[in-house]
């Protein structure tokens, strides 16, 4: 319980001080005019929110995939799940350009599925000893995916938008432009309903078989969510890596692996740490910023050599 007010007290001074950080700085001297509301309504809190929202759902997507494939080093964006969204995506673009965004997000989901399951079907047939092979076979498949995105956004003169769909920032957030993170925030919380069977898969299927757990539906389940998780933020704000795993790896030293237990405290480290990135982010270049997947993946770099060095990197 301590835990989790300490957490939610930080993340709060956070959103707080993110309402005050931008090229245009705000003090609270300035709340007292109309147009420094409006300019917290129409743009601080929708990036605020939209930056909470994407660090959590991450985070809560990375902690799911490391549960189902019984490996610490995996995570959505560094495992083919967010590079397959970006293709879709891309196909979307090109043969169905005037399609509403919820078809978008759809589409560019079920990609995120597809690509999923095909990380996981490889896996299945790797030594379970060798560890650092699943992490590696992942960054392998969402390079091949990557460059096969890169490839045909070459082909159709639309590597801006790959640039785009590659670095996840927040400096276009505005209000009507990241509604959609609610729905993978949605997606990330009802995964909390089923907490206790996620953990159980992390005992592995013949253990979870025995206790009469319905794996592959829980799998399947755990798919759907860091799909849609993935899919909407490489949508609305792009692809911002490591949070689904340095974030997971570092709760779970703390509070163990029942995920009931530790998923509220994994989705507040999650906001809060994309919460920092995006305020140092703001004000490293003032009045320019730079995108927070670069500084996320600063920050991830480092802690993953560290983990590389530390205890041994199975789910128990």
């Amino acid at each position: 319980m301590s835990r989790a007010v300490s957490g939610l007290s930080a993340l709060g001074l956070l959103f707080l001080g993110s309402l005050f950080v931008g090229a245009t700085p705000l003090v609270p001297a300035d709340l007292m005019s109309q147009e420094a509301w409006e300019l917290i309504w129409d743009s601080r809190l929708p990036r605020a929110f939209a930056v909470i929202l994407s660090g959590a759902s991450l985070a809560i997507a990375g902690q799911i995939m490391q549960l189902i494939a019984r490996n610490r080093f995996v995570e959505p964006m560094t495992a083919g799940t967010g590079q397959s969204a970006m293709l879709g995506l891309l196909m979307v673009s090109v043969f169905l350009p005037s399609a509403v965004i919820g078809i978008k997000m759809a589409l560019s989901a079920l990609a995120a599925l597809v690509g999923s399951i095909g990380f996981f079907m490889i896996i299945r047939r790797l030594p379970p000893e060798e560890t650092l092979l699943v992490p590696l076979v992942g960054i392998v498949y969402g390079g091949v995916i990557g460059s096969a995105a890169v490839y045909f956004g070459f082909q159709l003169d639309m590597l801006q938008y790959i640039s785009i769909w590659l670095t996840g920032e927040f400096s276009g957030t505005m209000r009507g432009r990241y509604e959609l993170l609610w729905i993978a925030g949605a997606a990330a919380g009802l995964s909390y309903l089923v907490a206790d069977q996620f953990s159980i898969l992390g005992l592995g299927e013949s253990v979870s078989l025995n206790l009469g757990l319905n794996y592959r539906q829980v799998v399947l389940s755990g798919l759907v969510v860091i799909s849609i998780v993935t899919g909407l933020t490489v949508v609305t704000v792009g692809a911002i890596p490591f949070v689904g795993l340095v974030v997971p790896n570092l709760v779970s030293r703390i509070a163990g692996d029942n995920l009931r237990r530790s998923l509220p405290l994994t989705a507040m480290a999650g906001a809060g740490l994309v919460l920092a990135a995006d305020i140092f982010a703001r004000l490293v270049v003032h009045p320019f910023e730079v995108p927070v997947a670069t500084v996320i993946g600063i920050i991830g770099a480092a802690v993953f050599l560290w983990m590389l060095y530390g205890r041994e990197p199975h789910v128990s």
